[in-house]
């Protein structure tokens, strides 16, 4: 009997011993549960911010690319401007240069033909002092030597006007001087010795002139 009762008072005991024991095991099995849970939300963490990490590095790349690309592209078209602006200065000058080529491309001729024009003025004024000239001669020179200076007129020839004129050394070139009676005739043009002449604004003959000095 003794016995007996000695069980029914150790079982209660022993049965709170193993409830508690299954209390610790879960408890354990909770924590060890809570430890292996941590490194994989470690993980995660640690993966969403390498993520943002490699997403900033992205950015910043593609942002120094995106200034390297805007520098290249600002000096590309610099020198695009630049050789825009050599070549139409250089079409520019040539175009001009070939203006003037066919504009002067009859220098040569007319110059040569100057001088006959000279010879054709000096008979015109000789035949004015001459006596019993018949009048058609003289018409006649006078008339060759207009439509002669007409043609030339037409490729731009045009006479050096030296009458009541300052002397100009772009234009004019001074043979000799004379002195002069009053102080304001200094420097002006006494007489034209021989004409002169530009074609299309460029000098192909200086006039030659006295001046009052």
């Amino acid at each position: 009997m003794e016995d007996n009762s000695k069980k029914i008072k150790n079982q209660p005991e022993e049965e709170t011993i193993e409830q508690t024991a299954e209390l610790d095991n879960e408890a354990i099995a909770v924590e060890n549960t809570d430890n292996e849970e941590q490194p994989k939300e470690q993980a995660k963490k640690s993966g969403i911010f390498s993520k943002k990490d490699k997403k900033s590095q992205q950015l910043e790349d593609l942002k120094a690319t995106n200034e390297k690309l805007q520098a290249e592209k600002a000096e590309i078209h610099d020198k695009f401007l630049r050789l825009y602006s050599e070549f139409d200065n250089f079409r520019k000058r040539t175009q001009k240069e070939k203006i003037d080529i066919i504009k002067n491309a009859s220098e040569s001729v007319i110059t040569q033909l100057l001088p006959i024009i000279d010879d054709m003025e000096r008979a015109i004024a000789f035949n004015d002092k001459l006596e019993g000239v018949d009048p058609s001669i003289k018409e006649g020179l006078v008339l060759i030597l207009q439509k002669t200076k007409a043609l030339l007129k037409q490729k731009g020839l045009e006479e050096i006007i030296t009458e009541d004129q300052l002397f100009n050394t772009d234009f004019h070139e001074a043979v000799t001087t004379v002195p002069a009676e009053k102080e304001e005739d200094k420097g002006k043009i006494l007489e034209e010795v021989q004409k002169g002449y530009t074609l299309n604004d460029k000098v192909i003959r200086y006039s030659k002139v006295v001046i009052y000095q």
